[in-house]
């Protein structure tokens, strides 16, 4: 693995970690707010990735070792966009992404309004950031937290101060093209999954939604259901 930094066009410095095991596709991992390519998480999440495909790690904006403030989906397909090009400088024959979170949502986005991607998994997207439940007092929400807490990470986060206007996922869904995987927690409490369940209702293309029974958030699931999600996960693109 190396460790790159890229520039995007509103000169933004995103830092990404490189897994480059010489297959023909990569898959360009987004973790969500407040997560970053260094989490313990998304290092075992990319390494995951990379039994099969090379992976292309993102810091957004705001995050780790990325310059500039996050903005909560406002900008953030700016950086998702400096590393599809830096994978298409790879000559890669497919690229995909795999979003998770907030990370979901912006690779939502992104694919709608990009038909340069080949399919999207994603994990406990959002519908709309206005209605994110984020239960952060419910056990199932600050256990987690707490036994994924690391300082570093933590005090890497720059969130941007004002507010700005945000496409919500849920209206762009349906201009997406490529085939998409839609992945859901049962007990999520941070976004709930009837998110996930109405934009993959929403979505016009192929498409499959798995609910993960007792599942918490994003990158728990994984966590928490290694086997089966890993499995799902390269199982569903060897077949998209």
């Amino acid at each position: 693995m190396i460790s790159i930094n890229l520039v995007t066009d509103d000169s933004i410095k995103i830092a990404i970690d490189y897994y480059e095991n010489n297959h023909n596709s990569v898959v360009i991992v987004c973790p969500g707010w407040c997560m970053t390519k260094d989490s313990n998480a998304f290092k075992l999440i990319a390494k995951m990735f990379a039994k099969e495909y090379d992976v292309l790690s993102i810091d957004f904006r705001g995050h780790g070792k990325s310059s500039g403030w996050f903005t909560f989906m406002a900008k953030e397909i700016k950086d998702i966009d400096s590393v599809v090009k830096f994978a298409k400088s790879k000559n890669y024959k497919k690229i995909y992404l795999a979003g998770f979170s907030l990370g979901a949502g912006i690779s939502l986005i992104y694919a709608a309004q990009n038909q340069n991607i080949d399919a999207v998994i994603a994990v406990s997207a959002p519908a709309d950031f206005g209605k994110i439940e984020n239960q952060m007092w419910k056990k199932e929400a600050w256990g987690e937290t707490f036994k994924k807490f690391e300082l570093n990470r933590f005090l890497s986060i720059r969130p941007y101060p004002v507010p700005l206007k945000k496409i919500k996922p849920i209206e762009i869904v349906r201009n997406i093209k490529c085939p998409t995987l839609f992945l859901a927690g049962e007990k999520d409490p941070t976004v709930h999954s009837w998110h996930t369940k109405t934009l993959y209702e929403k979505a016009d293309c192929k498409k499959d939604y798995i609910l993960f029974e007792g599942g918490c958030h994003a990158e728990d699931l994984y966590l928490h259901f290694e086997d089966k999600f890993t499995k799902v996960c390269l199982d569903w693109l060897k077949n998209n």
